[in-house]
């Protein structure tokens, strides 16, 4: 395993569990710093999520969490609510030394899985100096909806993917 597994290959995508929340939120805080660093402000909600705030979303039936777990670290998360067919996805996050591996390609492709029978579509939203993040979405093939301006040094790029039925696929 180790450098040598350039595709995040080794990474094991699973459904998050309840002590999973620490783990999360630390990698979440990790993955954020230098999205807060980009847009000029340390109180975007990733960063100020309280670990109460992560149990209770792990606890509850309305969202799905899941991790990938290399070697028994965990270093990424991603994580859906469903509003009637519609899947609401949001925090992807990898620690930061594991990026670039694709391990946030396959959290986001095992998650449209996981929602393919409950929703018809995946939406999602991202700030505009985001490349990497735009990148990311758009090579998944999600579509810009719009922008939406909520504060003088944020965009928000909404974007939305239309998913394939499991029995479909």
């Amino acid at each position: 395993m180790g450098m040598s597994e350039p595709e995040g290959r080794g990474a094991v995508i699973e459904r998050a569990v309840l002590d999973d929340a620490g783990e999360i939120l630390t990698v979440q805080r990790a993955a954020y710093v230098s999205e807060a660093q980009l847009y000029g402000d340390p109180f975007i909600p990733p960063l100020v999520e309280s670990l109460e705030q992560v149990r209770k979303l792990l606890g509850g039936d309305d969202a799905v969490v899941l991790k990938a777990v290399v070697d028994g670290r965990l270093v990424g998360a991603v994580r859906a609510q469903f509003s009637d067919r519609t899947c609401l996805v949001g925090r992807l996050v990898v620690a930061p030394d594991m990026q670039g591996r694709g391990i946030g390609r396959r959290l986001m492709e095992a998650l449209e899985r996981e929602a393919a029978d409950r929703a018809d579509a995946c939406v999602l939203f991202t700030g505009h100096l985001s490349e990497g993040n735009l990148r990311l979405y758009r090579r998944l093939g999600y579509g810009e909806t719009h922008r939406e301006r909520v504060a003088a040094h944020l965009t928000l790029v909404h974007m939305r993917k239309a998913l394939v039925p499991a029995a479909a696929q």
